[in-house]
Order: C-alpha cells, then structure tokens, then sequence
C-alpha cells in the first residue's frame, strides 16, 4: 500500500511538473511575447551599436588631434601659431554686384497685382 501511495504522489508531482514547463513554454511562444522578446532585443542591439559608434566617434577625434599636432609640426604651423594678414578688399567696387542693388525698387508683397 506504501508503495502505491508512494509512486502516485510521484506520478501526480511529476504531472504538475510536466504541466507547468508546458504551460509555461507556450505563453513564451505566443505572438505577443515573441514580439516584445524581439522588440527587447532590438533595444539591446540599438543600444550596443550606439556605446560602439561613440567610442568610435570619439577614437577618431583623438587620433584625428595626434595627426593634426603632427602636421602643424611637420610644417612649422605650431611653432608661430599667429593668424595670417586679413583678406585685402579691392579698391573699386562692382556696382552691378546682386549685393549692391537697390532693393527699393523691388516689391516682395505677395498680395499685390502683378
């Protein structure tokens, strides 16, 4: 009588056991939770991608300042680092310059009758 008792209580744990991993799987395989898993996912890849592209970015800004202090050394840029002379205007101005038009004469309202 032991015996029986002993393994039906074995075979019913084992049951809900059974039951439980099933049911379980299931809810993990239904359309919902596979597209939140896959959103989730998504997020941690995105997340990943950007912390790489950063540390890239900034990678690149050091080395590109190493390179640029050995170029300003190889032409003796950083030895007298003033700013060259200003740029010379010409002496005459070209009237017919877009820049130099008098605007007066143009109407820019929309609403008038052409």
């Amino acid at each position: 009588m032991f015996r029986r008792t002993f393994w039906f209580t074995t075979g019913v744990a084992a049951g809900v056991w059974a039951t439980t991993k099933v049911n379980r799987k299931l809810k993990q395989l239904t359309p919902e939770s596979l597209a939140r898993a896959a959103g989730n996912k998504a997020i941690e890849a995105g997340h990943r991608l950007k912390d790489r592209a950063v540390d890239f970015a900034l990678e690149v800004r050091d080395n590109m300042a190493v390179r640029e202090a050995e170029l300003g050394d190889a032409l003796g840029i950083n030895e007298n680092p003033e700013l060259p002379a200003p740029r010379r205007y010409a002496a005459i101005e070209n009237r017919s310059n877009p820049k130099y038009v008098d605007r007066t004469t143009y109407s820019y309202n929309r609403n008038e009758d052409h």
